[in-house]
């Protein structure tokens, strides 16, 4: 077991990262929406049309990218459209996740997983955070020993969840324990694995100091 204590929640995909779309077959992306465990907030995406700014259809036409409306649930029940923002996704992110507190982490590009801003992380408001691509997690050797198909780099695998206290999301990157913990309101991460016997966790990509892991701090 890990250090990070896993409790699962909804996720929304967009799209399937199984393995047809090893294959490059990816299903066309649609609206999806999806809610926070408490059910206090819940996200819609609505897919962007700019399939030209995606790796191997840079022919294909451009235009607007994928928006996010985000909700909140009032005293009487209803929702209530709180703002809506344009992501970094040109068409659609593969998965997305809400926090009770609101704050929305998108994961990977329609048809590109592994390139572009592989996760990007905004506030209640739809401001963003911070963004990440893959470079800026791994090193070129890293990232060349992940898997590849014609347009999408597989770093991570499916298991993705809001952890338990809503203030930081678990990404799977392998089998052997190798994951990445991101602060939800902050976008800071650690990325984890088992070394030489002991689960030790790093925080930046340069300065590659291994230490044990942190527990996100507690925010109200």
């Amino acid at each position: 077991m890990t250090t990070a204590r896993r409790l699962p929640v909804a996720v929304g995909v967009l799209l399937c990262a199984c393995a047809a779309a090893r294959a490059d077959s990816w299903p066309g992306a649609v609206v999806k929406e999806v809610f926070s465990e408490s059910r206090d907030w819940f996200v819609r995406v609505v897919p962007g049309t700019s399939i030209g700014d995606t790796v191997g259809f840079e022919s294909g036409p451009k235009g607007p990218y994928a928006k996010a409306e985000f909700y909140r649930r009032q005293a009487d029940r209803s929702y209530r459209l709180m703002t809506e923002r344009t992501l970094l996704n040109p068409v659609a992110p593969v998965a997305f996740l809400v926090t009770d507190r609101g704050y929305l982490a998108t994961l990977d590009n329609w048809h590109n997983m592994g390139y572009g801003k592989i996760a990007a992380f905004y506030s209640p408001d739809g401001v963003l955070i911070r963004s990440y691509a893959l470079s800026e997690l791994f090193t070129a050797e890293e990232i060349g020993r992940f898997s590849e198909s014609v347009s999408s780099i597989w770093w991570r695998k499916e298991t993705t969840y809001v952890r338990e206290g809503q203030q930081s999301l678990y990404v799977m990157v392998d089998d052997t324990g190798s994951e990445l913990i991101f602060e939800t309101d902050t976008g800071a991460w650690q990325f984890c694995q088992t070394r030489n016997g002991r689960h030790e966790c790093r925080t930046t990509n340069a300065d590659r100091k291994w230490q044990a892991y942190v527990e996100p701090k507690r925010r109200p």
